[in-house]
């Protein structure tokens, strides 16, 4: 492997490779390391050929992290010819091999699954290198408004999606507005969507899954900075007892209000996160960690004498956990987690508190090579303290219904789930899981129990099968996450969901990975606020409307076409066919946010002398546009409004900061192409409508980023 044209110094890139069955490279991502080396090692990387891991005696697909190093050749001696440089060590394959045997013991990747590295959003336009933001982009999701960070998945509303960090429930994952996530990123190794058919270990949500994981912590002094128009954040982390513990502390804070005042006086917005983390080998065998996070957000408006609220939610969780790994095969891990909720504000003044005390236990266990097993217990007590609002004395019943659906009281719900992956015969796995969960509220309690079970065939070494299917429950849930907003009661019983898929998943040539999965998800019993009920169809009260019961399915088929984001050219294709119905009553109808199509298509190119630049097309139809009134059966065919497109894009150039750092300019524009969105469509009686329109909502931000 040559030392790269235009390299200074020595250099080391560090690689994760994917490696098949057949000892060929998979798949490459660079993890650290910056051009032109980091170039040159992917290029190479491509062509190398390793002795694959077995199992059993049996090649297997592993995952590993190699470095390469690059020495700086010495000047060549005055009138003489200078040797080809090399970088060593030379790079493995057409060497003599040295036998090395790796026993790796992990957990096994749901089948499901779909991931964004940190590494792959850095690039992703639109994102702000936000892992939690590259959601929408996956197949599955369906927005409800451009930039708005809620969205359906697979038919799903937003309150029937769960978010989770380390396993630790968050009550939202993005500050208001069109802010970024309430996690810094840095601190973000992975961010997992399960669409359908999630492992036994989630539950309580009806909908997708949306987890994060956090990065384990390191070892050396670390850390990252960014200053945009908007933010700026923060992260480091350091080593302390001689590299037996570390501790990181991280975060970012808005100063929107500062460009606010000077473009509208009278408003006010503001948002900042943080995130403490300490760990610490106790033993060799035990690990403790306590992790602290949390978010605020403030809308309000300015008069001559106050601010008054509009809306304000915050959050704040620490959890502490102790991890002991008591052989090879059996890791156990307990938790304990206090939290506390509160939102506020509104032209009444309500207010909505909720304290939180939660514990989990998990064993994960593996009596053999082709069998894992994985069990535990969570309970969780959410004590809700409630201020109605300030209702029109002419209006009671307006009292009546906050009343009922948001008193003040206490919520408990203990779980209990196990599943096992079997490898049952050579390149098929199956993994059965069952979880049951207790909930009590306002004096109702209910039992649920959710089945589960997926699988993987390996037809061929690039060719796999996938299946899934599982039944879900939920308590009746609010219309969007938003903090301390939670219904009271289990009079109208669990929502239920029964969600299946099927799919292909394909290797291709040149890194390219595609798969291609059909779903199918049936809800019962379901509180879908603003699926079942937009445009006002169906009499009844206001309360009728946010805790009314629904039947709901979606049906369709999700495309992905990607090549990793971080080579030289990288990009993907994801597209969702999906039709998504409710039924109330007499009525069928579509749900209010049905989209036929939703594609995002994205390229990201190295252009060469660290610059990289990076477009994205989001393309969705529109949804439904009818209002019928309280007589009116609404239609199973109604007019839609306008389809919607954006062009996001975004242009880096780096700058090399010592050995391992570097610093860059980002310029990122979210709807470059200026594009105005219809939310409705106003019908007068001779028939004409005219298009309601926002926007166009366009976010540009110019930025500067650090990492040492």
């Amino acid at each position: 492997m040559a030392y790269p044209e235009g390299g200074e110094g020595d250099a080391s890139v560090v690689l994760e490779l994917v490696i098949g069955v057949e000892g060929d490279v998979r798949d490459v991502t660079v993890v650290s390391g910056e051009p032109p080396f980091s170039e040159v090692a992917l290029r190479s990387a491509w062509r190398w050929q390793f002795d694959p891991a077995k199992r059993g005696g049996r090649a297997v697909a592993s995952r590993i992290r190699f470095e390469v190093r690059f020495t700086e050749p010495p000047p060549a001696p005055p009138g003489s010819e200078a040797p080809a440089p090399e970088a060593g060590p030379p790079a493995p394959g057409p060497r003599a091999r040295e036998q090395l045997e790796v026993t790796v013991y992990g957990d096994k990747r749901a089948p499901t699954v779909r991931s964004f590295t940190r590494a792959e959003v850095r690039e992703l336009p639109g994102a702000f290198g936000d892992p939690f933001r590259a959601v929408e982009a996956l197949p599955g999701v369906t927005p409800i408004i451009s930039g708005v960070p809620f969205f359906f998945v697979r038919g799903a509303p937003p309150g029937n999606v769960g978010y989770f960090l380390d396993g630790i429930r968050v009550p939202l994952l993005y500050h208001v507005g069109l802010g970024p996530s309430v996690i810094h990123p840095g601190i973000v190794e992975r961010v997992d969507l399960y669409p359908g058919g999630y492992p036994a270990r989630f539950g309580r949500f009806a909908g997708g899954i949306v987890a994060g994981e956090t990065t384990p912590p390191r070892p050396e002094l670390h850390g990252e900075a960014s200053v945009r128009l908007i933010d700026a954040g923060a992260l480091v982390e350091a080593p302390f007892d001689g590299g037996r513990g570390t501790a990181l502390v991280a975060g970012r804070y808005s100063y929107t209000g500062l460009l606010f005042s000077l473009l509208s006086p009278e408003a006010v917005l503001e948002y900042w996160d943080y995130q403490l983390r300490a760990s610490h080998d106790v033993t060799a065998r035990d690990t403790l960690t306590v992790f602290s996070f949390g978010a605020y957000d403030f809308i309000g408006e300015k008069d001559e004498q106050e601010v008054k609220t509009v809306l304000g939610t915050e959050f704040h969780r620490v959890d502490l956990r102790w991890d002991h790994r008591a052989s090879q095969r059996t890791e156990t891990r307990l938790a304990l987690t206090a939290g506390f909720d509160r939102t506020r504000g509104g032209e009444r003044d309500f207010f909505v508190r909720d304290r939180m005390l939660s514990a989990r236990s998990e064993v994960r266990h593996r009596p053999s090579r082709r069998v894992a097993i994985r069990a535990g217990t969570d309970v969780a007590v959410d004590s809700y303290d409630v201020q109605a609002p300030s209702f029109d004395i002419d209006e009671p019943e307006e009292q009546e219904i906050f009343d009922r659906l948001f008193p003040t009281r206490t919520d408990l719900a203990i779980g209990a789930y196990s599943d096992v992956s079997i490898e049952a015969a050579r390149g098929v796995s199956v993994t059965p899981g069952l979880r049951l969960d207790l909930y009590a509220s306002n004096g109702a309690a209910l039992i649920g129990i959710d089945p589960r079970i997926s699988a993987r065939f390996e037809i061929t070494p690039k060719l796999r099968l996938i299946h899934a299917f599982g039944i879900v429950h939920q308590p009746p849930s609010f219309v969007v996450p938003v903090p301390g907003f939670q219904l009271a009661g289990l009079q109208g019983g669990l929502q239920e969901s029964l969600q299946s898929s099927a799919g292909v998943e394909q290797d291709l040539p040149e890194g390219f990975t595609g798969s291609l999965t059909l779903f199918q998800n049936v809800f019962l019993d379901m509180t879908d606020g603003i699926g079942a009920n937009q445009g006002g169809g169906g009499s009844g009260d206001r309360a009728d409307r946010i805790d009314r019961r629904s039947l709901g399915s979606a049906v369709g088929a999700e495309l992905m076409l990607r090549r990793p984001l971080t080579q030289k050219l990288g990009g993907y294709l994801s597209y969702t066919l999906s039709r998504s119905t409710r039924s109330y009553g007499r009525e069928h109808f579509p749900s209010s946010f049905d989209r036929t199509h939703v594609l995002n298509l994205a390229l990201a190119y190295d252009l060469g002398r660290r610059w990289r630049a990076g477009t994205r097309l989001v393309y969705y139809s529109g949804f439904p546009s009818e209002q019928a009134d309280d007589d009116q059966l609404r239609s199973e065919s109604p007019p839609r409004v306008p389809d919607f497109y954006r062009v996001d894009v975004r242009l880096e150039k780096r700058w090399r900061l010592g050995q391992r750092g570097y610093w860059a300019f980002v310029l990122e524009v979210l709807n470059a192409t200026l594009s105005k969105e219809t939310v409705d469509l106003e019908c007068d009686a001779d028939g004409e409508c005219r298009a309601q329109e926002i926007g166009p909502v366009t976010i540009p931000s110019i930025g500067v980023e650090a990492v040492f």
